[in-house]
């Protein structure tokens, strides 16, 4: 086998995973013998008629013997109906063919003024991500919010890791199962650039036998660049927020990203956000809150946040909070 054989393998077996997701219909094929056919999705030949080249050609490139010429893998594209991220993913498989060697995965550093930028966000929840959506820092309001991941290994700090084998993740996030299969859709886009990384191979590994969920969406090649989102989390100490979050790549280090979360003025996820900061400046001990809603002779609502943080002697400090009214919070 050649060096350029692993992600030639991994460009056929993303191929035949989005054939199989396609019907005759979906591309403007006749349906013929439907009842008989034996494959699910597209045929081989099928694939190859639509892109015009042999099936010989087509099967070879699936097999991972053959390296498509570009405007091949260009009508490909469109014959698979493949969407953006999914072309910078061929693409970016392609482009690696002919390379000689793998690049050498680098230890990641997060440069000391990073770290600083970080802890001076005092109310922003911030983190830096490495490659394979590895932790590399973080600040205490993300601590707060997510996880207190100082109390980790430091292998362990990986955020798909965290989200598969973490029972906390399971109940943190309200939707985490999204949560879930877009972070194997990322880490999938991650591994174009070196599919046999050992390090790659380990996780994915662990995960696989860890959980059968991570297996099947790792198996189904999905993939997604993902650079900001909302997110609805259910806290297990101010209770459910809706967060923005938003990426920036590290010019740096293009394996670094800096991750930070906001929540809209004026809303309840925006007043428990700041629940969250007191408690990470102040004392560092869990905060608890609840929401008290009055109803006004003319019909609107009073929302008010009364919050309040548990030191270790047993006071109870309260956490002033701005009064908010309204239907909309």
């Amino acid at each position: 086998m050649t060096d350029r054989a692993p992600h030639l393998r991994e460009l056929g077996s993303f191929l035949k995973a989005r054939r199989g997701e396609l019907t005759p219909a979906d591309v403007g094929l006749p349906v013929r013998g439907s009842s008989t056919r034996r494959v699910r999705g597209l045929r081989r030949e099928e694939v190859a008629d639509l892109v015009a080249i042999s099936q010989d050609y087509y099967t070879r490139v699936e097999q991972g013997r053959l390296a498509p010429a570009e405007q091949v893998l260009e009508a490909l594209v469109h014959a698979l109906r493949l969407n953006d991220d999914q072309r910078a993913y061929v693409e970016s498989l392609a482009r690696r063919v002919d390379h000689r060697s793998a690049p050498k995965r680098r230890q990641p550093i997060v440069r000391p003024q990073i770290q600083r930028l970080l802890d001076q966000l005092t109310d922003t929840p911030a983190l830096v991500f490495g490659r394979y959506l590895d932790i590399l820092a973080w600040n205490h309001l993300a601590a707060s919010l997510l996880t207190d991941f100082s109390q980790m290994p430091a292998r362990q700090r990986n955020y798909v890791r965290m989200i598969f084998t973490d029972p906390a993740m399971r109940t943190l996030y309200a939707d985490w199962e999204g949560v879930a299969k877009t972070c194997v859709a990322i880490l999938r886009m991650d591994a174009a650039s070196n599919p046999t990384d050992p390090v790659l191979t380990a996780l994915v590994g662990e995960l696989s036998i860890a959980d059968p969920q991570f297996r099947q969406w790792w198996a189904a090649r999905h993939v997604a660049r993902q650079e900001f989102g909302t997110k609805t989390l259910i806290h297990p100490d101010v209770g459910e927020l809706t967060l923005d979050w938003d990426t920036f790549r590290y010019t740096g280090d293009p394996d670094q990203q800096l991750v930070l979360w906001s929540a809209r003025p004026g809303t309840t996820s925006h007043e428990k956000l700041r629940i969250l900061t007191s408690w990470s400046a102040d004392c560092g001990y869990p905060a608890s809150a609840s929401l008290i809603s009055r109803q006004r002779p003319d019909g609107s609502t009073d929302h008010e946040i009364i919050a309040t943080c548990g030191l270790p002697c047993g006071w109870r400090v309260p956490v002033p909070m701005t009064r908010m009214t309204g239907p909309d919070i």
